[in-house]
């Protein structure tokens, strides 16, 4: 069976405070890694980078609004956010495409300890169908179907080449998942209710070089001083 990721809680939780919650459950681990019992909203927002006024707004989203004078409690913090992230139960993801991007995903040990369990390797390379990645055997994309099936699959990563994304999420969609994370360098086509989330490297790059480029030269760059053959 298929678990379902559950949705925001019904008091309205926004999205960009969902978004923000990852945040804060990564700096809320540091310190309970560093033994710290109780933090105020103030250093915590700087260790996840967000004001303290947004940090207490999101929060009380949860029904958490710390202790005047004490702050938060740390660990009940983090169950409070994992509760709601989904993250206090197990999510069986699988991997398409075991290139050098899925198999550094399939080494990541960061996934089991957040609540993830890679229960998937596929690939549609003879060549790497039969390798053994972190204890799992890849398997070819044809069984795509039977493993989402049998091992309960929740979540599908899409590392495949562009060419090969779309086919794998029209296939992932039929067989039930509706969570995506896509690395593929493509924008996927999906039906309502099918959740995708897009992580492009290569964009993230783009957008420091922009930067780096203002600041390298002293501000924005005017049209006079486009190269010849840049046109609007």
């Amino acid at each position: 069976m298929i678990r379902r990721i559950p949705q925001p809680r019904d008091r309205g939780i926004p999205d960009a405070t969902v978004a923000r919650l990852p945040l804060y459950l990564r700096a809320l681990n540091g310190m309970a890694e560093r033994g710290t019992a109780t933090v105020s909203s103030e250093d915590l927002a700087v260790a996840a980078g967000v004001n303290s006024a947004k940090l207490r707004k999101d929060l009380s989203h949860l029904g958490s609004y710390g202790t005047r004078g004490v702050g938060y409690d740390v660990q009940y913090l983090i169950y409070q956010i994992s509760r709601e992230l989904g993250l206090t139960q197990d999510w069986a993801v699988a991997i398409v495409g075991v290139g050098n991007l899925g198999r550094a995903l399939a080494n990541y040990g960061g996934f089991a300890s957040r609540g993830f369990r890679i229960a998937g390797l596929l690939d549609a390379d003879p060549h790497v169908v039969g390798d053994r990645i972190a204890g799992l055997v890849v398997e070819h994309a044809d069984e795509l179907e039977s493993v989402i099936k049998k091992r309960g699959v929740s979540i599908v990563v899409i590392a495949t080449p562009a060419t090969a994304a779309q086919q794998v999420c029209d296939r992932v969609i039929a067989a039930g998942v509706t969570s995506i994370l896509n690395f593929a360098p493509v924008v996927l086509a999906v039906p309502d209710g099918v959740d995708v989330r897009k992580v492009d490297l290569s964009i993230e790059l783009q957008i420091l070089a922009f930067h780096e480029q203002r600041k390298a030269n002293g501000g924005p760059i005017m049209a006079e001083e486009w190269p010849d053959g840049v046109v609007m």
